[in-house]
């Protein structure tokens, strides 16, 4: 399989699951289980319930897939610098 036949779709995370799995809602309303991809997992980017994501599937199982982007949200809770320090 190449780059070429995946399916992109985006969604919003429903639910968190152990060993970075989630349950993703996409556009369309439909739900499928999703894995963090490893460049997610590399860079520790957190996923929570209720992130934006972009998740790639295979055309041949539309109900597995696996994400590859955390959208910024503009919700403003998250700590964005100032005297936010890292320990």
């Amino acid at each position: 399989m190449s780059k070429e036949d995946v399916v992109e779709m985006e969604g919003v995370v429903a639910e968190v699951f152990p060993d970075t799995r989630f349950r993703v809602t996409l556009t369309n309303g439909i739900e499928i289980t999703a894995y963090a991809s490893g460049k997610i997992r590399q860079n520790h980017i957190r996923i929570i319930a209720g992130d934006r994501v972009t998740v790639e599937m295979s055309p041949y199982d539309l109900t597995k897939g696996r994400v590859t982007f955390r959208h910024k949200d503009e919700r403003g809770g998250a700590p964005t610098g100032g005297n936010f320090r890292r320990r």
